[in-house]
C-alpha cells in the first residue's frame, strides 16, 4: 500500500512539472519613449534674395543662384531667417562654375579644379563661418545640371554648375532676419596654369536647395513709432 501511494505522487509531480517550466512572469511595462529632439521643429526652403540667378537645372529643376565675391553683406545671397526659438539650422549645396566647351573636351584640354571659398555673414557683417567647394572637370559627366535658357545644343547655357558640396551650419539664436552668402576667393587651376580670383562683384560659385530648420518662435515685436513732437 505505501509502494503504490509512493508511486501515485511522484507521478502526480511528473505531469505537473511542465505547467511548473511553462508558467512565465508577466513582461513589464517599458516606460513610455522621451520625446522626439526634433518635435516641434521645422524645415523649409529658404526665401531668398538672388542679386545673380544662374537659371534652373534641366534635370533637378532647382534654382541656381550664383555667389558673388565682395565686402557688404547686402550684395550677397540674402537667405530670410524665420522667426524662431533658439538657434537656427541653415543648410545648402554649394558647386563650383564650370563654362562647358566641346572643342576643349574633344581636344583633351578642358581639365579644371576649381576650389570656391564664401562665407556666411550675419547682416552687420559678422562671419558666422565659411563653406569650401573642390572639384574637378574633366568631361561632361563632371556637371552636376545644365542650365536651360541658353543658346547652345538644347537649349541649355555654357556655364553650369560642377562638383557639389552640402554644407550645413548653425546660426546662433539672435542671428536677426536675414543671413548673407559672399564670395571669398576662386582658385582655377588649367594645365598651363593656375588664376585666383578675388575682385568684387565676380561670380565665384552658385548655390541650390537652400534649407532652414528652426523652431518657430513669435515674431519680434517692433517699437511704435513716436509721433513728431511739436514746436510750439
Amino acid at each position: 500500500m505505501r509502494l503504490f501511494v509512493a508511486v501515485l505522487a511522484l507521478a502526480c509531480a511528473v505531469a505537473a512539472a511542465p505547467y511548473a517550466q511553462t508558467r512565465k512572469t508577466p513582461p513589464k511595462k517599458r516606460p513610455a519613449p522621451p520625446p522626439a529632439a526634433t518635435a516641434g521643429v521645422s524645415r523649409v526652403q529658404a526665401e531668398i534674395v538672388c542679386p545673380s540667378e544662374l537659371g534652373i537645372g534641366v534635370t533637378t529643376k532647382r534654382q541656381f543662384c550664383d555667389v558673388l565675391t565682395g565686402r557688404d553683406p547686402a550684395a550677397g545671397v540674402l537667405v530670410t531667417i524665420p522667426p524662431h526659438r533658439g538657434p537656427v539650422t541653415l543648410s545648402f549645396e554649394l558647386h563650383n562654375r564650370h563654362t562647358y566647351s566641346e572643342d576643349l573636351v574633344e581636344a583633351n584640354r578642358a581639365f579644371r579644379q576649381y576650389t570656391a571659398t564664401i562665407g556666411v555673414l550675419t547682416m552687420d557683417n559678422t562671419l558666422v563661418d565659411r563653406a569650401v567647394i573642390r572639384s574637378e572637370f574633366r568631361t561632361a559627366r563632371d556637371l552636376f545640371d545644365r542650365i536651360s535658357g541658353g543658346a547652345g545644343p538644347g537649349g541649355v547655357k555654357a556655364v553650369a554648375p560642377s562638383g557639389t558640396e552640402f554644407i550645413s551650419m548653425t546660426l546662433p539664436a539672435n542671428v536677426g532676419e536675414q543671413v548673407s552668402l559672399l564670395g571669398e576667393k576662386l582658385t582655377v587651376v588649367r594645365p598651363d596654369g593656375t588664376d585666383n580670383f578675388t575682385s568684387d562683384g565676380r561670380p565665384i560659385a552658385t548655390v541650390s536647395n537652400v534649407m532652414v530648420e528652426y523652431r518657430p518662435g513669435p515674431a519680434p515685436r517692433k517699437t511704435p513709432a513716436r509721433p513728431p513732437v511739436r514746436k510750439s
